[in-house]
């Protein structure tokens, strides 16, 4: 990435674990908060590094910028959560320059994703890059490769019938139930947890279970209220829960906390009781297994549940590929540019500089000289001319290095990167 004009730093790079090698275990580990991806923002900032994207999701942590080497990522990673360099090195992939423009494709586009076609990274990667631009961490280059992904996404949706039938986590969630719970119309289910998966979850079992008797507990209540009143659901307050588990056949966990919120501690276990957790990192602890009558089922393996729908997205994998090879080759076309870029910048100052002498010297030898038809005059021309100089360099069959040697060495330019 050195000729490309775009950091000061040689290299992007792509630094993650996902559920490909990482567990649920592992993955928590790794996971990002909102306040921690801003202290790594904030850090990376201080270290010099100039351009950086990071995402968290239940199902990877990914950090996306320029840097000498790519452990100087996986340390700001590392430093900021409870996750080992070791423990990230075992699982863990690094991907450099153009294989990590592709991989960041592959994974805003849902070809990556746990349950193929979910579409929710995509605005992991948005909301991603808002706080990298908030922070100041977003370069033209990041800007640029995220809006190309978020294109590429739209297109694929528009496209094709990727993302068609109902494959997400929330449905798998309710799927699961559907198939081992027998007269689920009839079995108190709690929900806990009313984040864009518990919501999702929420909608899910009303559709397909013809369930009335559904309870939301969410550490906000106002939150849980906001879901209940659409479907006309009970509420109950944070400090119901233990009372709430204690009658619910269901638990739903799907809560953002970075600790377990539920143990063997809340739960009365006189009673069957099924309790699936959606949440990474793990949100129930494993000591709810010693107890009796106490089924536990993790994301991980819900995500394995596979239907027709899920079997027919696959078809449309070549022509979501076809997508992206396209919307990746303008990306790359625009990255060619880059290379130019100042030297297109310091041609147009130049000939900035000799137009204002010319416009200055006849407007001391012509009567009457109208300064501002000939500035716009000039203007156009200049424009035409640093345009035909750019559309020379994008052709393929041009040497870009000699030509840029040569308009430098006629017009005697001072190239300055930064621009």
């Amino acid at each position: 990435m050195r000729n490309y004009n775009i950091s000061k730093h040689n290299s992007f790079y792509a630094i993650g674990l996902s559920y490909k090698k990482a567990d649920a275990e592992v993955r928590g580990k790794f996971s990002l908060d909102v306040p921690a991806i801003d202290h790594i923002l904030v850090k990376a900032k201080e270290l010099g590094i100039d351009g950086l994207l990071a995402i968290s999701t239940c199902n990877r942590t990914e950090l996306y910028g320029f840097a000498q080497h790519p452990y100087q990522l996986i340390k700001l990673l590392c430093d900021q959560t409870l996750g080992t360099v070791e423990e990230f090195q075992e699982v863990a992939y690094v991907y450099k320059n153009h294989e990590a423009i592709s991989h960041m494709f592959r994974v805003g586009t849902g070809l990556d994703s746990q349950i193929l076609g979910d579409f929710e990274i995509i605005s992991q990667i948005k909301q991603g890059f808002y706080r990298s631009r908030k922070l100041g961490m977003a370069n033209p280059f990041l800007e640029r490769l995220c809006n190309s992904v978020i294109q590429a996404s739209k297109r694929i949706k528009n496209e094709t019938e990727l993302s068609s039938g109902a494959t997400s986590v929330a449905f798998a969630s309710v799927k699961y139930i559907l198939d081992n719970v027998p007269d689920i119309s009839e079995k108190n289910i709690l929900l806990f947890g009313t984040g864009k998966i518990g919501r999702n979850t929420c909608e899910n079992l009303i559709k397909h279970s013809n369930n009335s008797h559904i309870t939301l507990i969410n550490r906000t209540r106002e939150k849980a209220e906001d879901v209940a009143g659409k479907f006309h659901l009970t509420v109950k307050d944070y400090g119901d829960l233990q009372t709430e588990i204690r009658k619910a056949d269901i638990l739903v966990v799907a809560t953002g906390a970075q600790l377990p919120t539920v143990s063997k501690a809340l739960i009365y276990p006189k009673k069957p009781l099924l309790i699936l957790d959606l949440s990474v990192p793990k949100n129930v602890s494993d000591d709810v297994l010693e107890l009796e009558n106490i089924s536990l089922v993790h994301l991980d393996q819900l995500s394995q549940i596979t239907d027709d729908a899920l079997a027919k997205r696959k078809e449309y994998i070549p022509k979501a590929e076809v997508i992206i090879d396209q919307v990746k080759k303008d990306f790359l076309k625009w990255l060619e540019t880059r290379k130019f870029a100042p030297v297109i910048n310091a041609l147009k100052e130049k000939l900035k500089t000799m137009k204002a002498e010319e416009i200055d010297f006849h407007s001391k030898k012509i009567n009457d000289f109208n300064q501002d038809q000939a500035e716009m005059i000039s203007e156009r021309i200049i424009q035409k001319i640093t345009k035909q100089f750019a559309n020379h360099l994008k052709r393929s069959e041009v040497d870009t290095e000699d030509s840029l040697d040569l308009i430098q060495r006629v017009f005697e330019l001072e190239i300055d990167s930064r621009k």
